[in-house]
Order: C-alpha cells, then sequence, then structure tokens
C-alpha cells in the first residue's frame, strides 16, 4: 500500500509531499513526488505512530463516578478504540497495586492482577498494541507476591516504584495534598486529614521492605524489564532508585530532581497534561518549564490522552521546538526507553505505525486515519470520501 501526497515527520525534519510504501506490516519505502499511489493523504503530516508508556485511563473508565463501576472489558475496548483515534498505537496501561485503603476498589493488588490478564488475554484482539506497566506501591506489602507471579508469566512490560506517602514525592505538601484529594473525592478537608494521619501511622509501624523491593526490581532487570521511578524529589531518592535500576525517571516533582536524572542518564518523563496546561494540578515541577530546560525526553498521557498530539503541536506553534523534534518526545524517545527499538520512527523496515494529522489555520490538529503494523486502525472517512469518483446519475426520460 502506498501512501502520498503527505508531509512526512522524518528523524531529521518534514518530507513535503511524501510517499510511504507499506508492505508486510514494516515500511518499504519513502520518497517524493509519486505518481501512483493507493491513498492520497490531502497534505496531512504524516507521523511515526506515538507511544505512551503511562495511560492511567483505563480505571477512569471502570469507574467515571465514584462508585460507578463498568465492566473492564467494556472500558478496554472503548479505551482502544479511543487511543486509535488520537494517533496512540502503543500504549502501556498504568495499573496501580496500591496499599489497601478505602477507595482503593480500582487500585487493590487483586483488582490490578485481573485487569492485567485481561488485557493479556485481549492483546491480539485491540486495535493498538497494548502493554502492561505495573505501578508498585512499595508500602503495600501485598503486592510483591503477586508481582513475582505476573513476571514469572511474562505479563509485565515496565514496571514503576510508586511512594505515595504523605509528606514526600507527589505529596511533599501535605496541605495542597489534603485539599486537593478532598475536593476530588468530595469530602470534608478534617475527614481526609484524618485518613491521612491514619495512613501514615499505620506506615510508621510497618514501613516498606526494601530488601522485597531489591527483589522485585532483580527478578525484573532479569526479565529485561525497565524499572522505572516515579516522582522523585530529590537527589538522594534519584539516587536510590538508580541504585535499584531505573533507567526512567517519571513525573520527577522538583527541578532538582529533573536534573539530577538527566545528569545520571535516566530518561525524564513528564505528563502532556501537565505541559498543555502549563502548570501541574497539584502544585509541584511544571513540565513546561522543565521542557524548557531541556529535561524532559518523553511526554505521556497520564490522565488525558489527546493531549499527547496536541502538545506536539503546541510546542512547534510556540517556538519551543521544530516539529520533528517534538514528535520525538512521544515516539522515538519513549520507543528507546522501552526498548521498542522496531517502532518510534519513520524509517526503511521499522514497524509502520502511522497517524495522518491533518492542521489547517486557526483549528487544532486532527487525526484522520491511524495504522498498526500497516493496517488502518482509525479512519475518519474523510481521506476515503476525497478518492471516491464522482458517481453518474442516470435520469429515465
Amino acid at each position: 500500500m502506498r501512501l502520498a501526497n503527505l508531509k512526512l515527520v522524518l528523524p531529521e525534519g518534514i518530507l513535503d509531499n511524501g510517499y510511504i510504501d507499506l508492505e508486510d506490516g514494516f515500511i518499504a519505502d519513502i520518497g517524493q513526488d509519486a505518481n501512483q499511489y493507493d491513498i492520497d493523504g490531502q497534505g496531512c503530516y504524516a507521523l511515526p505512530g506515538l507511544i505512551d508508556l503511562h495511560g492511567d485511563m483505563i480505571e477512569r473508565d471502570v469507574e467515571p463516578r465514584p462508585k460507578a463501576y463498568f465492566p473492564t472489558e467494556l472500558a478496554l475496548l472503548e479505551l482502544d478504540k479511543r487511543l486509535a483515534a488520537l494517533g496512540i498505537t502503543t500504549a502501556y496501561a498504568a495499573i496501580s497495586f496500591a496499599e489497601a485503603r478505602k477507595m482503593a476498589y480500582l487500585r487493590s493488588e487483586e483488582r490490578a492482577r485481573d485487569t492485567i490478564h485481561l488485557i493479556n488475554s485481549l492483546k491480539d484482539e485491540l486495535l493498538v498494541d497494548m502493554r502492561i506497566h505495573a505501578r508498585f506501591e512499595v508500602t503495600n506489602h501485598g503486592a510483591p507476591k503477586i508481582l513475582h507471579e505476573l513476571l514469572e508469566q511474562e505479563h509485565i512490560d515496565l514496571i514503576s516504584l510508586n511512594d505515595h506517602t504523605p509528606g514526600q514525592g507527589q505529596y511533599r505538601d501535605l496541605e495542597t495534598h489534603i485539599k486537593h484529594v478532598a475536593a476530588w473525592r468530595g469530602i470534608s478537608e478534617d475527614a481526609f486529614r484524618v485518613e491521612v494521619l491514619e495512613r501514615l501511622e499505620r506506615l510508621s509501624q510497618n514501613p516498606p521492605s526494601w530488601d522485597v523491593i531489591h527483589g522485585i526490581c532483580e527478578e525484573a532487570r532479569k526479565n529485561g524489564i525497565v524499572i522505572a521511578s516515579h516522582d522523585d524529589d530529590t537527589i538522594d531518592k534519584v539516587d536510590l532508585i538508580t541504585s535499584l535500576g531505573a533507567s526512567l525517571s517519571e513525573f520527577p516533582v522538583t527541578m532538582e530532581a529533573a536534573r539530577e536524572a538527566k545528569r545520571r542518564g535516566l530518561f525524564t518523563l513528564m505528563g502532556a497534561p501537565n505541559a498543555y496546561r502549563g502548570q501541574s494540578n497539584t502544585g509541584n515541577l511544571s513540565a513546561m518549564e522543565a521542557l524548557k530546560e531541556g529535561l524532559v525526553d518523553i511526554l505521556a498521557s497520564d490522565y488525558y490522552p489527546a493531549a499527547m498530539l496536541h502538545m506536539v503541536f503546541k510546542l512547534t506553534a510556540d517556538g519551543t521546538l521544530p516539529l520533528h523534534e517534538a514528535v520525538k518526545l512521544v515516539s522515538s524517545h519513549p520507543a528507546n526507553a522501552a526498548g521498542l527499538f522496531d517502532r518510534g520512527s519513520l524509517e526503511l523496515e521499522k514497524r509502520a505505525d502511522i497517524a495522518l494529522v491533518e492542521t489547517s489555520p486557526g483549528h487544532l490538529p486532527r487525526v484522520r486515519a491511524s495504522f498498526s503494523k500497516g493496517k488502518p486502525i482509525f479512519w475518519d472517512g474523510k481521506l476515503g470520501l476525497a478518492r471516491l469518483a464522482p458517481q453518474k446519475v442516470m435520469v429515465n426520460a
């Protein structure tokens, strides 16, 4: 199949009036000025399919409102279609193994295991390449046993070390954390403050076992699983996670931690929604500030997948990065961080994971078609309709 009349976003720049040949799921040829083609791209940009290393959406789709639950399979299948329509062709579903507590229905180790098994059982039926990002809450003493089981079954593709203990990391400002979560849950700040103090008391009596955490990380490394940190806030925290074998720093919450992660050669990931809005919704490091400092390698969907594509074009529009460099934040950089060297760029012999994006002055970019390994997984009809020849209408005399 040949796609033509495109602006190809290649690693080194933009190729106007380009074409791209897809054969057996891979890119067979790239060039300019094709006379014959199968699909007229009508001047759309052709981007490598977006790669999302951290998306929390499955939890939100299962419970769109507090205590309003929907079947996990229903949520997964609908999320899959939405991701394809956003040009995301590889997605790591971030599944939480959180400490058992109130409101933890979706983030318990049992629920996490069931969701991971479901995703793996449906993997071949999904439109996008859905992978598993296991979020190991290090304060959860029930998680390691299940994580060992899932690692042995090769059901995990990436593991991150999370510590959401109030007073450090993402929640280092205790009062801001209390205000934010109380408002989100619709309860009083005093009621949530009691929960926080009770949790801190429990953790003081039963702290994380670092021997167990080291064991999980060692097993992950032996299986070639990428290890990520989460919410690094100090140089000491970056030093700790590096000693555990982490190669990816997710959502550093201070400029100090982001600089240290960069200095040590870790990939640094931040949320596209944070960057798009220009601020963290919990008052931590602005992804946009970190981007301007050259400290961000990867943008992830976090809680809002549409932000990935739109942030790429926003960075270009405001002059922060040329388009081909901005695209790397959501394609080749996450591919390299995850060890997915078969995708992430429009190059010969790479997977034909492609998003066709229409842009026009005064309008937001729109994905018109997406391909995963050469197969169309989203097609909104605009490009297809343009190829239909006018039909003659016969009128009876």
